[in-house]
């Protein structure tokens, strides 16, 4: 009886103990599968697409687009205006993300700053897949940049201008260009003097700004025809008005009465900046060039401007003139 009950005791321990040793086994292997899963799936997040330029990288938008870029497996290049702001920012990135992240010093508004800045990434970089021109300002007072321009046209439009066509040599088939655009292009027409220094009489920020970001939109359009057989790709987004440091006005009541009523209804610089990425990273919007993209998604042409030749060839001359007299000579593609 007694050695019965031991026997059987002794049956159901090593039972016992061959459950347990399947149940570790399965446990292990679980583990193992984890692991790789895990692993592959780091190791695709951390594949590298390509480099990307993002201007205007150390704030706002930028730093959205940054970190985003970032996690899609791009290498960045961040041009900022102040290096020393960005840097921070920059230690952040380069200590959170496995690609790699670039700061590089730039005032558009100075078209020599421009072609430092392109003769740099000339001389490291052999290919750059994607150019993000997000930087922006909106002047509070009439400024002139070194190349006698007025600053908001200097550097909305001009600095970018010159520094995308500047880059063309690296882009091949499949890059692609996006520019950030706003809603104002519509609210005047291209002013003949847009590119003039102002007097502070003369001068309205307003215009500027709508102007500055109508040449975006025109040179969007005429570089989307220059540049299709290269299968180089251009689109201009819209972020709608979001709460960035370009909509302070300077007054300090204005900007109190603007923080209350108006920033909290409006788009954060994560909605602003999802436009552009939607553009340069959605596999479905590959397909087009030359195309305005609103709210992430593209927009039918406004024929009001599609078809404004007669100021799309004003821009043209403009342009052509400020590069002569600044003896900028651009690649011909």
């Amino acid at each position: 009886m007694h050695n019965g009950w031991q026997a059987r005791r002794c049956c159901v321990y090593r039972t016992g103990c061959k459950r347990g040793r399947r149940m570790l086994h399965g446990f292990y292997n679980i583990f193992i599968l984890s692991s790789l899963c895990c692993r592959l799936k780091l190791t695709y997040k951390a594949m590298n697409k390509g480099l990307t330029l993002i201007t205007g990288a150390d704030g706002g938008m930028g730093t959205i687009l940054t970190q985003k870029m970032l996690e899609a497996g791009y290498d960045v290049i961040m041009a900022c205006y102040s290096a020393e702001i960005a840097r921070p920012i920059y230690e952040k990135m380069c200590k959170n993300y496995t690609q790699k992240v670039y700061l590089m010093q730039v005032d558009l508004g100075d078209l020599n700053s421009v072609k430092k800045l392109a003769e740099e990434i000339l001389s490291q970089f052999t290919s750059l897949q994607i150019i993000l021109n997000n930087a922006g300002v909106l002047c509070h007072s009439a400024q002139v940049s070194p190349n006698n321009i007025e600053y908001t046209a200097a550097v909305n439009y001009i600095g970018h201008y010159v520094l995308n066509h500047l880059l063309l040599p690296i882009m091949g088939k499949g890059s692609q260009i996006v520019s950030m655009a706003s809603h104002s292009y519509q609210w005047y027409n291209l002013k003949e003097n847009f590119l003039a220094p102002k007097t502070q009489s003369e001068f309205n920020r307003f215009v500027q700004y709508a102007n500055s970001k109508l040449s975006l939109y025109y040179y969007t359009l005429d570089a989307a025809k220059r540049w299709k057989e290269r299968g180089i790709r251009i689109n201009i987004a819209d972020p709608g008005d979001v709460s960035t440091g370009i909509i302070r006005q300077g007054n300090k009541i204005i900007d109190f009465l603007c923080d209350i009523f108006y920033r909290p209804f409006i788009r954060t610089p994560e909605q602003g900046a999802a436009t552009m990425l939607a553009v340069a990273l959605n596999p479905e919007y590959q397909k087009y060039t030359g195309t305005f993209f609103k709210k992430e998604k593209p927009c039918k042409p406004n024929k009001k401007y599609t078809d404004n030749i007669k100021e799309q060839k004003m821009l043209q001359a403009m342009t052509e003139k400020i590069l002569a007299e600044n003896n900028i000579i651009l690649p011909q593609f």
